[in-house]
């Protein structure tokens, strides 16, 4: 459990729910700032990459949907993730190979 000091040196415990959204806005501005960063002629190897990383949320999201630990609503969230992330690694992976496929050289010598 994650413990905080207060005013008098007393540690107290805080609620793991909190934490976890504490964590999940900070992921959002450290994302966000790190998409914006990124130059246009990166963008395939990052579309690449995301794709890798969608992959692994599906693992997690899979597992999370088969515990038993977070009962039924670990069950519905689980699903939607693996729905979300299926459609974001699809999506992705097109994307992906119509930008390849644009660089291609084209057959019989055309333009």
């Amino acid at each position: 459990m994650p413990t905080i000091l207060n005013n008098i040196g007393q540690a107290t415990v805080m609620d793991p729910f909190v934490v976890s959204i504490i964590i999940f806005v900070l992921a959002i501005f450290v994302g966000f700032e790190i998409i914006t960063k990124v130059p246009s002629t990166l963008h395939t190897p990052l579309m690449s990459g995301s794709n890798a990383i969608s992959g692994i949320t599906i693992v997690g999201a899979l597992l999370c949907s088969f515990s038993d630990n977070f009962g039924q609503f670990g069950v519905i969230l689980g699903t939607l993730a693996v729905i979300f992330a299926t459609i974001n690694v699809v999506g992705g992976y097109t994307v992906t190979a119509r930008m390849l496929k644009m660089f291609s050289k084209k057959e019989g010598g055309g333009k």
